[in-house]
């Protein structure tokens, strides 16, 4: 196990970006398939439609001088020299004039990612702002890092159709300060229909009851994703090896989920197929974000009997490393606990600004924390199949 877990990290980390439909998601796919596969496991490949984007190209120029800037998921191609205008609120947005113009974005309009149009957990104020910018036609949107920890872009939808591109804050002032002066900004990238898939592997034999580990092994366009999401998805291996030498007493099943950071959801294909059986599962236990250096291990439980979190807490308590904190919903879990199926949900904290960065590396994680992932997996999976 101590060695296979960071085997597995290595071998996810070296594919580079993962993003839903790439060559590299598709190498990943192949990757777990076969781990699965060797352990023994019964596996079924869940493929689905989405769409896939490429890059190959971005300038942005003002004056002669050339700006960095970085295109967004899913922008549409561009090659526009035009005015740029700005907003700050939804009530600036409401009256400046940018159609056809460059339009940026910063302030209260750019504290946060926009959702993307198809999301159901999109708010009014998200909502509001997407329907402004399909009224407006800009002939390209720009904006600075949003203020948040876990992405900088401001956009990242197939659905919205713009050019999109995100530029530091210092390139943001500069634009801002120069109001209406012209820039050509050029984004060579394309959309394409693609295909991802989730891949469930599951113990042979006819059980009653089963418990679901999963993991979501896609990535951001910008980083290879070791906390986000490979050591989640290494551990879910290496726990699928470890049970597939010795039966725990209960049906496992073992969940890569595709599409976790971008739409559509494999979550929603994966359903789509098992929804009848989700009376069967006991629990959902969901591994994203753990495993980095300087970060620790994490633990909740979600939609559970008390019976059940007392257990949990128990176990939790033999792994003095492991903090307890809230629910939280942004990721693969909720599709369990928001269905009434009980769910746990493992992941990091401690350190800023990791997730969905270019920092987020081999060579942030620990082997230690992510052996301790798999061990509290084990211990849980244990004590949940006599209960």
């Amino acid at each position: 196990m101590q060695t296979l877990v960071f085997t597995h990290l290595r071998a996810l980390t070296s594919l580079g970006p993962r993003p839903l439909g790439s060559p590299a998601n598709q190498q990943a796919a192949d990757t777990i398939r076969d781990v699965f596969r060797a352990a023994g496991l019964w596996v079924e490949e869940q493929p689905y439609a989405c769409v896939a984007w490429e890059q190959d190209a971005i300038l942005l120029e003002q004056d002669g001088e050339r700006l960095e800037a970085a295109a967004n998921a899913f922008s549409l191609p561009c090659d526009v020299t035009a005015p740029v205008v700005s907003a700050g609120t939804a009530a600036q947005l409401e009256t400046v004039s940018a159609h056809g113009k460059i339009l940026l974005l910063y302030g209260d309009l750019a504290r946060a990612p926009l959702s993307a149009k198809s999301w159901f957990l999109k708010d009014e104020r998200d909502d509001y702002i997407i329907r402004l910018l399909d009224e407006i036609q800009p002939a390209a949107l720009l904006a600075p890092p949003t203020a948040t920890d876990y992405y900088g872009h401001l956009t990242e939808d197939w659905e919205l159709d713009l050019a999109a591109a995100t530029v530091p804050s210092a390139v943001a002032r500069r634009l801002v300060q120069n109001p209406g002066a012209m820039a050509h900004l050029r984004i060579e990238a394309r959309r394409i229909p693609a295909m991802a898939r989730n891949i469930v592997a599951r113990t042979l034999g006819d059980f009653e009851k089963r418990l679901v580990i999963c993991a979501h092994f896609d990535t951001k366009i910008n980083t290879p994703g070791a906390s986000d999401n490979a050591g989640g998805a290494a551990a879910l291996l290496a726990l699928a090896e470890i049970f597939s030498r010795r039966q725990p007493g209960i049906g496992l099943e073992f969940v890569a989920f595709n599409g976790e950071e971008y739409l559509p959801i494999g979550d929603d294909e994966y359903v789509r197929r098992g929804e009848s059986y989700f009376p069967t599962i006991r629990c959902a236990i969901n591994m994203d974000g753990s495993g980095a250096a300087l970060a620790a291990n994490n633990i909740t439980a979600i939609s559970m009997p008390e019976e059940m979190e007392q257990a949990i807490r128990q176990v939790a308590a033999e792994f003095p490393g492991v903090a307890w904190v809230a629910p939280w919903p942004e990721s693969n879990h909720s599709t369990f606990s928001f269905r009434g199926i009980p769910a746990v949900a493992i992941g990091g904290c401690g350190e800023r600004g990791l997730a969905h960065s270019t920092a987020d590396t081999l060579e942030v994680m620990s082997k230690e924390k992510l052996e301790e992932v798999v061990g509290l997996v084990e211990r849980l999976v244990d004590r949940m199949s006599m209960m």
